[in-house]
């Protein structure tokens, strides 16, 4: 839940004006580490790092927004979360000997909802901001951008947003892509031009009828789109791209690590890489996890 997530924007969970007042928790009573400074032993399992308090209970809480495929959505025709965020939220319980209790919430409330003890994490495909951290920790899990989005079959040939000069597009109003098809522009000695769409999905339409050769659309949502239609193509070129992370309140300084291992361990083992293959985002993966984007 990007300020990038133009497909956000359409369904009303855009923007968190926020970061302090917007999505977080705490179990372990330890005295907050350092943002990033994941000091454990290297021998050290995920399991064991688990606090007492939430291994007592043996449920890991955790709390997304849905309505952002792949990322998180339900199932047709359910009211079952499926996705990356769950897939992912799965395993790492798995990892940690917790139990996965996964619950649907409004992105503006995700924040409060840890700081309110309501959960333990929160994995809507929320942005690693240095507003945000003022909240929360992020233990990052994903790196997405915005993507060009053509014909199947590329007629126009389009390799880069520099090809995308004095060519008609189309980007959706008020997203991020928008800012890096103008910004694009700037340089452009051919000038493109640009249309702006109500969202993604109505962006393609322009498309199909010829009026644009091209999109930019979040890199995840474009590989969704395409894979659903089969009418388009998506570059593999992410533009303006930043890390997402799964968001934990600043007191949990235990539980972060512990979640922050987990993920290093489902990386080491392949099974990570399988979760994002199967839905088509292995463009976004990390190779390392991370806490507030630091290495």
């Amino acid at each position: 839940m990007v300020s990038k997530r133009a497909l956000r924007i359409v369904v009303g969970l855009a923007t968190l004006s926020l970061a302090v007042t917007g999505c977080g928790r705490s179990t372990s009573g330890q005295t907050p580490q350092g943002a990033g400074a994941a000091s454990v032993a290297a021998d050290a399992k995920a399991a064991d790092l688990v606090p007492a308090a939430v291994k007592d209970k043996g449920v890991l809480r955790v709390a997304t927004a849905e309505g952002y495929p792949p990322m998180e959505m339900y199932k047709d025709g359910t009211q079952e979360l499926t996705g990356v965020d769950p897939d992912l939220a799965a395993a790492i319980a798995e990892r940690l000997g917790l139990k996965l209790e996964m619950t649907n919430a409004s992105f503006p409330g995700l924040i409060p909802g840890l700081q309110a003890d309501r959960w333990d994490l929160a994995m809507s495909s929320m942005s690693d901001t240095e507003e945000r951290r003022k909240a929360v920790d992020f233990v990052d899990y994903f790196q997405a951008g915005g993507s060009i989005m053509v014909a199947k079959g590329n007629p126009a040939g389009v390799k880069d947003l520099a090809d995308l000069c004095g060519r008609a597009v189309v980007l959706a109003k008020g997203s991020s892509n928008l800012a890096i098809g103008e910004k694009q522009n700037a340089s452009c000695a051919k000038k493109m031009t640009i249309s702006q769409s109500e969202d993604a999905p109505t962006g393609l339409l322009q498309i199909d009828a010829g009026r644009a050769v091209a999109t930019i659309v979040d890199y995840p949502v474009a590989k969704m789109l395409a894979q659903q239609s089969g009418k388009y193509d998506v570059l593999e070129a992410q533009y303006e791209a930043g890390p997402w992370g799964i968001a934990i309140d600043k007191k949990d300084s235990q539980l972060r690590d512990a979640v922050r291992k987990a993920l290093q361990e489902l990386i080491d083992s392949g099974d990570y890489s399988k979760i994002m293959e199967k839905w088509g985002v292995q463009g976004s993966a990390v190779k390392t996890a991370t806490v507030n984007d630091q290495k």
